[in-house]
């Protein structure tokens, strides 16, 4: 059914337009599991802490008050999606977040969610 306030033909060039700049439903999946990792508060406790210093699974639960094999599991969520990155320090895994990217999303998410507080 076709909104009555929509004149069709009068935005035909700009709603095709619009409509080449949406990606495939492919990109659009991957883009929602990439924003689905963020809708977990745990996680996002520890892509706050990363921002700041690369640290190992016993440090972050310390700095969170969990129990490691809690963080362990946000952790593996976290690299299976590629916002965290691993490096072995001797028997310690040390985390980081794995590029800028990631940073950047969690701080617009948090700006926008402060904008007009």
């Amino acid at each position: 059914m076709e909104n009555a306030n929509c004149n069709h033909t009068k935005h035909k060039d700009i709603m095709e337009k619009a409509a080449a700049n949406v990606p495939s439903n492919d990109k659009i999946a991957l883009l929602a599991d990439f924003f689905k990792v963020f809708g977990d508060s745990t996680r996002l406790k520890i892509i706050a802490l990363l921002r700041h210093t690369p640290l190992s699974v016993c440090c972050i639960a310390d700095c969170l008050n969990m129990e490691q094999s809690a963080i362990s599991h946000q952790l593996k969520v976290l690299r299976q999606n590629h916002i965290v990155a691993v490096e072995k320090q001797g028997k310690q895994s040390i985390y980081s977040l794995s590029d800028l990217h990631v940073e950047l999303v969690y701080e617009m998410g948090l700006d926008h969610i402060m904008e007009g507080k």
